[in-house]
């Protein structure tokens, strides 16, 4: 484990160094060294922080925030009463025609008869500047820190920290006891620096949604009662002391006569850590290459639970390559799949996961590129985060399902079964792997809730918007740049995303260039109508007619809805030929290329003023089957019934 350890930090000089090579953007730097001691009689722990902490910003600081997340899980605190007040919104009927309400069932109502020793709490204590105290101001889950002396640009301090607290009964996220019976989901356990960005202070209350952090360097020692075994980000220093799993092989482990052990792990070049402990945990890893091993920890409640948290880790290694071939290396020497919190939620190097189903696994896990080595700020864009994530998701999983699905030794014959019938329905048509995204999207499309994806995270009126905006709407984005630059091109984009910009606090303005460089195509007129606003798309096939002077057929498309597009339009011939039409729109300045073996024609531009365009082929009218509007279905078109005309003989 020693030599790993090593590798880990020439790997992270590496990406450090690579960063300055790429476009550049200030960001702050931290590094963390994190002591706590949990007393598991009473739930509460006591611990400190010493943070070097460096300005890398042009600014003075007078003042600097910290995260304290679990102050929201009190009765009426931010987070409870904004619940409460979502929640009695209705957004439709279920099949009974009861109201459904606007409720995410994760934030749950029992905050507010939370007794005493279950709420949750972290209050800090002191904070030093080179000796000196300094004032605090608590406000709920921000602490305001005014410092006696500024921080100038370009210049580190160490902040000494003395903080306490006690783990809430799992409301969301963090929390002691869930539904499987694991003891300890640590998320959101530490005093966490507020980001300071080009935008200033992101010091956003905790409300039940997204994160944001700085990148650094993580030491933390962990001691607790040594019945528990600890599963966390990052790596473990003194496996060989632990054992429980970690030990090097051959190394036969001594038993203590303490009552308590320590943990220390070190993780770098990372924004957030999370741990989780239980007295049942059972460990399974694999080293899947020379710097990357791959963990599992779960518990056994009977043998189909084995099986499937083994598959876990079967279907991680063999998915690992294509992860990697579509959206870039994984970086770290670890990553955990970790059985805990209240559903599925990521984490450097880790993920809490509930069970081990796999649309959680994947989500999770590919999080680890667009939550954890992208950290976009997820409170103003969501979207890049969560859509980005989904996108991906479908991906891995059509992947997994069509190669690897069938073959695993821990997969039960239904699964095998259910999986084989996705398959074949995949294989009929693309954006089916992509269904869930275009139908979840329209159906936001098609309500009174849909606000722009460019709404805080925090301020949207619903739950309901929020999710079907974040993760849906943006996965949709993803698929529709496939549609506008080509699918091939929109691959390599995503690749040189992660090439570019990981480390990076990359923002919306930073792919749409990026991705104008890549395909030669401009599409701020993308970003505008499908991030900033609500337009939807809706074209439709007009009148087919013959030009009289040259015989030839003309054909008129409608655009309906007030977002424009460029547009394929497939004409299948009774003879059983084809021609694609492309017509690119005005604002791109540009076209993509062909994707495919079909003819296609490239026609003059379509100005985005014109809710009409009219075409030629030189076939007959009489030799035409069917007139469809994109053919891939990747347009998320509101309403395609006015799509497709077939001609009968």
């Amino acid at each position: 484990m020693a030599k790993k350890a090593t590798l880990f930090t020439v790997t992270a000089v590496l990406l450090s160094l690579s960063t300055f090579a790429q476009p550049d953007r200030w960001q702050q730097k931290i590094k963390y060294n994190i002591n706590v001691a949990m007393d598991v009689a009473k739930n509460q722990f006591t611990g400190t922080e010493k943070l070097e902490y460096t300005n890398n910003s042009p600014d003075t600081l007078n003042r600097f925030f910290m995260h304290l997340y679990w102050n929201a899980f009190q009765p009426n605190s931010s987070m409870a009463v904004r619940r409460n007040e979502l929640v009695k919104t209705i957004i439709g009927t279920d099949k009974d025609g009861k109201d459904v309400h606007d409720n995410d069932a994760r934030t749950k109502a029992a905050i507010n008869t939370l007794k005493p020793d279950e709420i949750g709490y972290q209050h800090v204590k002191s904070i030093k500047i080179n000796g000196v105290e300094q004032k605090l101001v608590e406000h709920e889950t921000i602490l305001e820190v005014l410092l006696a002396k500024p921080l100038l640009p370009k210049s580190k301090t160490v902040i000494d920290v003395v903080f306490e607290a006690q783990v809430p009964i799992l409301i969301r996220r963090a929390g002691r006891g869930d539904s499987s019976g694991v003891c300890y989901s640590m998320a959101q356990w530490y005093p966490k620096m507020v980001e300071y960005d080009y935008q200033g202070w992101n010091a956003n209350p905790y409300i039940n949604r997204e994160f944001y952090g700085v990148w650094g360097d993580f030491d933390v020692k962990i001691t607790m009662d040594k019945r528990y075994m600890v599963a966390a980000t990052g790596l473990l220093q003194n496996p060989n002391s632990i054992g429980m799993g970690y030990a090097e092989k051959g190394v036969k482990v001594a038993k203590t006569t303490d009552k308590n052990i320590t943990w220390n792990f070190i993780a770098n070049n990372v924004h957030d850590f999370v741990w989780a402990a239980d007295t049942a945990y059972m460990h399974i890893s694999k080293e899947v290459r020379k710097d990357l091993t791959l963990h599992v920890f779960y518990k056994r409640t009977n043998p189909g639970n084995d099986s499937a948290w083994n598959n876990v880790l079967w279907a991680a290694d063999k998915v690992l390559p294509f992860i990697e071939s579509k959206f870039g290396r994984h970086p770290y020497p670890q990553y955990s799949f970790i059985q805990g919190g209240d559903g599925g939620m990521e984490y450097a190097m880790a993920t809490l996961l509930k069970t081990p189903g796999f649309g959680g696994v994947f989500h999770e896990w590919m999080h680890n590129w667009y939550q954890q080595l992208m950290g976009s700020n997820e409170s103003l864009f969501a979207w890049m985060d969560e859509g980005f994530t989904t996108f991906a998701e479908y991906q891995v999983a059509n992947y997994y399902d069509t190669h690897w699905a069938q073959q695993s030794p821990f997969a039960h014959d239904s699964t095998k079964l259910a999986t084989a019938k996705a398959v074949e329905k995949s294989k009929t048509q693309y954006p089916l792997i992509h269904a869930e995204a275009y139908t979840k999207y329209f159906n936001l499309a098609r309500s009174i809730f849909e606000e722009p994806m460019t709404t805080h995270a925090d301020h949207f009126n619903t739950n309901y918007a929020y999710s079907l905006a974040s993760y849906f709407k943006g996965s949709v984005f993803l698929g529709q740049l496939g549609y506008i630059v080509g699918e091939k091109k929109r691959d390599e984009i995503l690749l040189e995303y992660y090439n570019q910009w990981r480390f990076k606090h990359p923002n919306a303005n930073d792919f749409i260039r990026l991705a104008e460089k890549l395909s030669g195509i401009e599409l701020q007129w993308y970003k505008e109508y499908w991030v900033y606003g609500t337009k939807t798309i809706d074209y439709a096939l007009g009148n087919v007619n013959i030009d009289t002077i040259t015989g030839k057929t003309l054909l008129t498309l409608k655009r309906i809805g007030k977002m424009p597009m460029p547009i394929d339009v497939l004409l299948t011939f009774k003879d059983g030929t084809k021609e694609l039409h492309y017509i690119p729109l005005n604002l791109m300045y540009g076209a993509k290329e062909a994707e495919d073996g079909t003819p296609r024609t490239v026609h003059t531009e379509w100005r985005w003023t014109h809710t009409e365009y009219t075409f030629e082929t030189s076939r007959k009218i009489g030799e035409i089957k069917s007139i469809e509007i994109d053919p891939s279905y990747r347009m998320a078109d509101v309403n395609r019934n006015n799509n497709k005309v077939v001609i009968p003989n």
